[in-house]
């Protein structure tokens, strides 16, 4: 008799499930899920990160930093797109963990995923608010003190936590509000609206490009890799490469660590397997297809970025919009700006598109209140109830958060979640050889191992204290999962009636 803790749930089971009245409407077409793809994943990576990567961790190297992470993300996408072509259904990395390495682990990742999702939709709409607020004040305009940001802040020098005098972010709370009415209206007009913003910034960043090529001075290039090509740590003890003041270790692989944020949402192409018309065939090409175009923007205005403005004096808020006002362009900087709010909109939609239907599956497995998290709006189509949740918990942690803690959870928790799908492949392949996969993964197991190295040396590269922060989060997952979810899943009830071994 084999341990329930490690029941793996049967292919056929999940194809059944297919089957079902209780599901998706197919209407997500290829172009459509690589405009998904490309909305979750070009928007905080750009406006943002860049200062922060460059200025910070990598300098000029920064471009090799997000060529790093893109490699990273290519293998595990690789692995993404396989398991989506076998198992068409809502869930993504949860539903594949579930049929390779057994309903323990599958809790693990979906727990995960509210990890990187959830979390980071808040850590999103920080940055939302404070693009947004930049973008007032262009025009005289401000938000009062007291409703623009977070109560409290970390202060990385002192390891301590500060009061920042205000009570609450409120832009944060209200395009979070906006973004949940429009996603339990329907995927159909949420995908629509997406492709409107993934189209203006798009053009935008196209502008950078093209406009800042000729404004390239390449001397800013050099030092190209004044913090080295390295960077890599092991539980906050610095490996190989140079370390800061606070510990940190700096280079161009510890850049790629921290800038890893930027990729994230590629898989959520994943989680919408189940909403696609051929998912076969559909959702491998959105995936891949949408890490590729994002990875070539970003090389290309890293470039453009280091190269218009010294790495030490880029400005880590704004570094697009603020190089090109050092160029005497604040026409650029406000249009940059546009683009930018744009930019992250779309990312936040497809962040809290995407969790619903993690919670979606887990529902139908038992795992969480199917009553609740399982229920599909008979009109709608879409997971309603979970989605006003995830919208009242995002608001939340935006409104209360500080920022520098939400994104760093993000980054470790789906690197995590990447090292599982990586993991699952390996394992699929010896378990179930003759399995239909309409998309294979190509050189396996290089790719999959590959995947799953790349991603550890990513997660040891990240401070200390995301580690602790990752294991109190699994912590509250395990109570929830052995106090509800192993007792109420529908694989335990399978094997109580005998229809499946245990």
């Amino acid at each position: 008799m084999g341990n329930p803790l490690f029941a793996k749930k049967p292919l056929s089971l999940l194809l059944e499930e297919m089957k079902g009245e209780n599901r998706l409407r197919r209407v997500l077409g290829p172009v459509t899920l690589t405009s998904l793809g490309v909305g979750a994943i070009i928007g905080t990576g750009i406006f943002v990160l860049t200062g922060v990567g460059a200025h910070d961790k990598a300098g000029p190297a920064l471009i090799l930093s997000f060529a790093a992470s893109g490699v990273a993300c290519i293998f595990a996408a690789l692995c993404y797109a396989e398991f989506a072509s076998m198992a068409p259904v809502a869930g993504s990395a949860y539903t594949y963990a579930y049929a390779t390495l057994g309903e323990l682990f599958a809790w693990i990742i979906g727990w995960d995923l509210v990890l990187e999702y959830a979390v980071g939709s808040a850590t999103v709409a920080h940055g939302w608010s404070a693009h947004f607020q930049d973008f007032l004040r262009s025009f005289g305009l401000s938000i009062p003190r007291g409703l623009s940001a977070a109560p409290f802040d970390f202060n990385l020098e002192t390891g301590h936590f500060l009061m920042t005098g205000a009570y609450f972010d409120l832009p944060a709370i209200v395009i979070t509000a906006i973004i949940t009415a429009i996603l339990v209206k329907g995927i159909k007009e949420s995908a629509s609206f997406n492709a409107g913003m993934v189209i203006v910034k798009l053009v935008i960043v196209l502008f950078v490009i093209g406009v800042g090529a000729f404004l390239v001075d390449p001397k800013n290039w050099e030092p190209f890799a004044p913090y080295g090509y390295t960077g890599i740590s092991f539980f906050g003890h610095t490996l190989f490469g140079q370390t800061g003041a606070n510990g940190a270790p700096l280079g161009m692989l510890a850049g790629a660590a921290i800038i890893f944020f930027a990729y994230i949402g590629f898989d959520s192409v994943s989680t919408h397997a189940e909403e696609a018309r051929l998912p076969k065939r559909d959702v491998p090409i959105g995936i891949i297809a949408s890490l590729i175009i994002c990875t070539v923007l970003y090389i290309a205005v890293s470039a453009i970025v280091t190269g218009m403005v010294r790495y030490d004096h880029i400005d880590i808020n704004a570094p697009v919009a603020q190089a090109f006002a050092s160029k005497g362009m604040p026409w650029a900087q406000r249009l940059i700006d546009v683009g930018a709010v744009t930019g992250i909109t779309s990312v936040l939609l497809v962040m809290m598109l995407s969790q619903p239907r993690v919670l979606l599956a887990m529902a139908r497995d038992g795992m969480v209140p199917p009553s609740f998290f399982g229920a599909v709006h008979p009109k709608f189509r879409t997971p309603w109830k979970s989605t006003i949740l995830t919208g009242c918990f995002v608001g939340t942690m935006a409104t209360l958060l500080p920022l520098r803690i939400l994104a760093e959870l993000t980054n470790i928790g789906t690197l995590l979640a990447f090292v599982i799908v990586c993991t699952a492949v390996l394992i699929m392949r010896r378990t179930h050889p003759d399995a239909e996969r309409p998309f294979r993964a190509p050189w396996v197991p290089f790719v999959p191992i590959a995947g799953i190295v790349c991603c550890l040396v990513l997660m040891f590269s990240l401070p200390a204290e995301n580690w602790w922060r990752l294991i109190v989060w699994l912590g509250i997952g395990f109570a929830i999962y052995f106090g509800y979810s192993r007792r109420h899943s529908v694989m335990a009830r399978l094997r109580a009636e005998g229809k499946i071994p245990g």
